[in-house]
């Protein structure tokens, strides 16, 4: 990989482990401030809504700006919109963090489009998969030493000093991000004026007309709502089902992570052989069989360890799917309208995670723990079986994008 990447994806790790802290950090704060898990909810549906709301005109600023210096700016705006958590000394003061959150959403969602976008820039076609995987790699040590160090911080000094902690992990990735020798061509004066209603409509008009990225959104949709079950269930299927602690949760939280490591490196090793449509198809299903086996097997035995095994076996096929994804979506996708297309693919699946989250706090008393968490395992089969008999077999570039 060349220079202009590894700069990326150390910027990644950074910013990455600073979100981690804050998320950690932050969720523990809030619920020791008002001893709500009401308020902690909040907190979820603060993030999503952006999502959501945002996603897709996110994506159009990505396509519109140089995506270098937008990735810049949005990680100083990520330092700067933190301080109000200063502020926080009293329960009172808690919809601060709601605010927070919301625009930390809104700023990484822009973040997020114009690093998707980037990234076939910086790098050769052949080697997106591996660019990928190792982006998820950074993603997983990055959850791995954030989660640890957000506890850490917010037992050794509370809000604020998590707030210090993240803003300087933004400040250092903005550093980063300003070494990066590669410049996209700036359109001219008149090209540059603002049509930013009609470039959403076209970007949307692309994520749809083509089999491939319609293909995508679908995939996005279904498992958007699996992903939201787990994780509103998950804390009550390990206290529930399998009668652990919040010690059983957090480590069963974070072993997937180790997976997703050995992934990300299998998938660096053999990426580059194996086309980008059967790691995201055939990573999904493998994923989805294996959560299904870790949600039903409870209904046999209650004993904990074979969760933690699954968790940790799990990471792989779900590294490899993150790594197809993307790796599909870039080279399915013109640069010019990648931003946006990828926002568009975003809010879909934010949408997706809201009606996860009623569907789960509505039939999970009335089905059952295990059966509506089962869905989700039941989500990402399906949605895998759907890539595998939609998208061409064939690798799919620009020329090759099946229209219908």
């Amino acid at each position: 990989m060349g220079r202009d990447y590894r700069l990326l994806l150390a910027a990644n790790f950074v910013s990455f482990t600073g979100d981690w802290v804050l998320t950690a950090g932050l969720t523990y704060q809030v619920y020791a401030l008002t001893g709500s898990a009401l308020a902690s909810a909040g907190m979820v549906l603060a993030t999503l809504i952006p999502q959501v709301t945002l996603g897709s005109f996110a994506g159009v600023a990505a396509d519109r700006w140089d995506r270098r210096r937008t990735m810049i700016a949005c990680n100083l705006l990520l330092a700067v919109t933190l301080l109000p958590l200063l502020l926080i000394t009293e329960p009172g003061r808690i919809w601060l963090v709601y605010a927070v959150a919301a625009a930390q959403s809104a700023l990484a969602l822009c973040f997020a489009s114009a690093e998707a976008a980037l990234v076939p820039s910086l790098v050769e076609e052949k080697r997106l998969v591996t660019a990928n995987a190792l982006n998820g790699q950074a993603r997983d040590v990055a959850r791995l030493v954030g989660a640890a160090a957000g506890g850490f911080l917010a037992a050794a000094g509370g809000i604020r000093l998590i707030t210090i902690a993240d803003a300087a992990t933004f400040a250092a990735a903005a550093a980063l991000l300003a070494l990066i020798r590669y410049r996209a061509h700036q359109p001219g004066a008149k090209a540059a004026a603002p049509r930013t209603l009609s470039e959403w409509l076209a970007g949307t008009r692309m994520a749809v007309s083509t089999r491939t990225l319609r293909t995508l959104l679908i995939f996005a949709l279904i498992t958007g709502v699996g992903e939201a079950i787990m994780m509103t269930l998950m804390a009550p299927f390990v206290r529930d089902v399998l009668h652990g602690g919040a010690e059983t949760y957090g480590t069963i939280m974070a072993v997937q992570a180790v997976g997703g490591l050995a992934g990300g490196a299998l998938a660096t090793l053999v990426g580059h052989r194996v086309p980008a449509r059967l790691l995201l198809g055939g990573g999904a299903v493998v994923f989805g069989s294996l959560d299904l086996v870790l949600f039903l097997y409870p209904l046999i035995t209650t004993t904990v360890w074979p969760a933690f095994v699954i968790m940790v076996v799990v990471g792989l096929p779900g590294a490899l799917t993150v790594a197809g994804l993307v790796t599909v979506f870039q080279t399915a996708t013109e640069d010019s309208h990648r931003g946006r297309v990828y926002g568009a693919i975003m809010a879909v699946r934010a949408a997706a995670m809201l009606v996860g989250i009623a569907l789960a706090g509505t039939l999970a008393g009335r089905a059952g723990i295990v059966p509506v968490i089962a869905v989700q395992g039941a989500a990402y089969l399906s949605a895998g079986l759907l890539v595998l008999a939609a998208l061409p077999r064939a690798p799919v570039g620009l020329a090759l994008i099946n229209r219908g």
